[in-house]
């Protein structure tokens, strides 16, 4: 495995530096588009925050994302949900489900919905519910399907023992207490119910060294990591073992998990590995700058470093020279029948 887990985080001054050596690769690759996805939806809802000309969610209590809520870093959220379908063998889901048994479900952080739409044309006899911080659904849903706005750090507002099954996922940096969310989830869940969380882990790295310390590829941990600790919110949520131990705490059984890769890059000589890399570097080629943006101008970087770190990433993922993935891990538990 590469050494991008060690050594510290580049001064942003590095891509500056960086990107005079590569002047052919420079370019505006940050829009100053500002899409708002509605304007139906009440103006305290839509008061986003602006960060260099992209929208984040405007912070209020506990709730925070570090992703931008615009519709550039929306279809990149929607390739990577592909990419995970492909992941998971073209499954929502590894929870053992048995579909008469979900009356009740619930997605947590939905972000654009696409996974709660795919699951409630699935279990078409359920009442789906999918929750996020942003108005940015669609209004063509399945007839089972409703988004509510609603902060998951805060008291669930679906009463107790109501779910069949919950699921959450990508929450990563943006939960302060982790052992409290979960708890939440058991308390929702009805007994004998399901609860899923599908988190990856922001450190990209290589088993063959491609991705060393010195690549923009390796730093994109060390931003997001950094970020994390500025905002008291862990983005270490796999190397920490922290679905596992909450999921323990709060008192599920049968817990089962499932690791695997997530390759970025046609790289791969499996085929299906290949195809999953190749929606992967679509997502950050999509829109590397929705992702970045709110940490590294946490750290206080300029609009100019960030720019020139996005066009040493973006020329590094397009080179084919390296080999990088990074790991994701599905965690499902089960609350007991007496609880």
């Amino acid at each position: 495995m590469s050494g991008s887990k060690t050594g510290n985080i580049l001064p942003p001054e590095h891509w500056v530096k960086q990107a005079e050596d590569d002047a052919d690769d420079q370019g505006s690759v940050l829009s100053d588009d500002n899409v708002s996805s509605t304007t139906s939806l009440s103006s305290s809802i839509l008061d986003y925050r602006t960060i260099h000309g992209r929208t984040f969610h405007q912070e209020r209590g506990n709730a925070e994302y570090w992703g931008s809520n615009d519709a550039k870093q929306n279809e990149s959220l929607d390739i990577h949900h592909h990419a995970c379908t492909l992941a998971l063998d073209g499954k929502l889901y590894l929870a053992p489900l048995v579909k008469s048994d979900i009356k009740h479900a619930l997605d947590i952080g939905t972000g654009t919905g696409i996974w709660a739409i795919d699951f409630a044309d699935e279990f078409p006899g359920a009442e789906v519910i999918g929750t996020d911080i942003s108005p940015i659904q669609p209004s063509w849903l399945p007839p089972n399907l409703r988004f509510e706005i609603e902060d998951c750090t805060l008291d669930w507002t679906f009463g107790s023992g109501r779910c069949d099954y919950i699921h959450m996922r990508w929450l990563l940096g943006s939960i302060v207490d982790w052992n409290e969310l979960f708890q939440r989830a058991f308390d929702t869940l009805k007994p004998g119910g399901w609860f899923e969380s599908y988190e990856m882990s922001a450190i990209i790295e290589s088993d063959d060294g491609t991705v060393h310390d010195e690549t923009a590829l390796a730093q994109w941990g060390k931003i997001f990591i950094e970020g994390g600790r500025k905002n008291g919110r862990s983005f270490t949520i796999l190397q920490d073992e922290t679905q596992t131990t909450a999921m323990q705490q709060a008192g599920f059984v049968d817990i089962q998990e499932k690791n695997f890769k997530m390759p970025i890059g046609a790289w791969p000589l499996d085929p299906k590995k290949k195809e999953m890399g190749r929606f992967a570097q679509l997502t950050i080629e999509q829109d590397p700058e929705g992702y970045t943006l709110f940490m590294a101008d946490a750290l206080g970087w300029s609009r100019e470093q960030i720019l020139d770190y996005i066009a040493s990433l973006k020329k590094e993922v397009r080179s084919g020279k390296y080999h990088p993935y990074y790991k994701q891990k599905s965690v499902w538990g089960r609350k007991p029948e007496n609880a």
